[in-house]
């Protein structure tokens, strides 16, 4: 039992295999790239759900259905059309930080295998050395 969308299948075939003929489902790329071979017997059987399988994803791809049903409602000529106020929201800038994301720029480096082990005498440890400007408190700063 398998469940592979039809959008994300690339090909559907009955080919020979060497358990003899298969039905042959082969998935994009996208999707992993799969080739998954199904056996059925008797053959009239096999080339049976071939076919009403090319006819679901032929029907599907005709009228693609993607989860979210919408009706376009025209718009009456005697109506203006509606625009939307804008709003400007009340924001306060709190105090900027000397690196504010610095997290994701230390996993800019983390590809660089280059920071050596020293002693944390705060955390009682050895870790990686800190890129230069970087403090451990700094980088628990992104919890907060």
């Amino acid at each position: 039992n398998v469940s592979v969308p039809y959008y994300q299948t690339k090909s559907i075939k009955v080919r020979d295999s060497k358990f003899g003929l298969a039905l042959v489902i082969e998935t994009t790329p996208y999707s992993g790239n799969y080739l998954l071979g199904f056996q059925l017997a008797p053959e009239e059987k096999l080339r049976e759900v071939h076919k009403e399988i090319l006819t679901l994803h032929k029907s599907y791809f005709a009228n693609p259905e993607f989860g979210v049903q919408f009706a376009i409602e025209e718009q009456q000529p005697d109506q203006p059309a509606t625009r939307l106020e804008s709003i400007v929201d009340d924001m306060e800038i709190l105090q900027s930080r000397e690196h504010t994301d610095s997290y994701a720029t230390y996993l800019t480096d983390a590809g660089k295998h280059d920071h050596e082990p020293v002693y944390s005498e705060e955390l009682g440890l050895a870790i990686e050395k800190l890129p230069q400007g970087y403090t451990l408190a700094s980088l628990w700063d992104i919890l907060s």
